[in-house]
C-alpha cells in the first residue's frame, strides 16, 4: 500500500508539473525572469496573470508532491517504514482542497494518503511470530 501511495503521489506531481509548465508557463515565463513578479504593488489579493501561473507551475503543490511521491518510493524499496505524520499531513490537505476544489485530482490524493497511512500501520505490527510446535 506504500507503495502505491508513492506511484499515486508521483503521478499527481509529475501531472500537475508537466501539465502547467506546458500549458500555463510558455506565456508567462518571460515576465517571471524579468522580475515582474517582484513588483510591490501586487499582492496576493490582486494577483496578475502571470503570478498565477507561477503559483499553478512552478510554485505549486506538484514538485513538493512528485517529491514526496520519489521519497516514500525510495523509502519501501529500502524497507523503511514513512512516518505516519506525512499522510496525515497529506490527507488533511487534500480533504481541505477536495471541499473547496470538488471535482478535482485532489480525491487521488486522498485515496494515496489513505493508502500510505494503512501501509504504515500494517508495517508498524510487530510480525506475527508462530507458536513453537508441541512435541510429544
Amino acid at each position: 500500500m506504500i507503495k502505491w501511495a508513492g506511484w499515486i503521489f508521483t503521478f499527481l506531481g509529475t501531472g500537475h508539473t508537466v501539465l502547467s509548465l506546458a500549458l500555463v508557463a510558455p506565456s508567462h515565463a518571460a515576465s517571471w525572469f524579468s522580475g515582474d513578479l517582484w513588483r510591490p504593488d501586487e499582492g496576493v489579493i490582486e494577483m496578475s496573470p502571470s503570478m498565477a501561473a507561477y503559483w499553478l507551475s512552478v510554485g505549486g503543490f506538484g514538485v513538493p508532491l512528485l517529491t514526496l511521491g520519489f521519497t516514500v518510493l525510495w523509502m519501501h524499496r529500502r524497507g523503511i517504514v514513512p512516518p505516519a505524520l506525512l499522510g496525515w499531513a497529506i490527507l488533511a490537505w487534500t480533504l481541505i482542497d477536495t471541499v473547496i476544489l470538488l471535482p478535482s485530482p485532489w480525491i487521488l490524493a486522498a485515496a494515496g494518503s489513505v493508502l500510505y497511512l494503512v501501509g504504515v500501520r500494517r508495517a508498524a505490527r510487530p510480525a506475527a511470530t508462530p507458536e513453537p510446535a508441541l512435541s510429544s
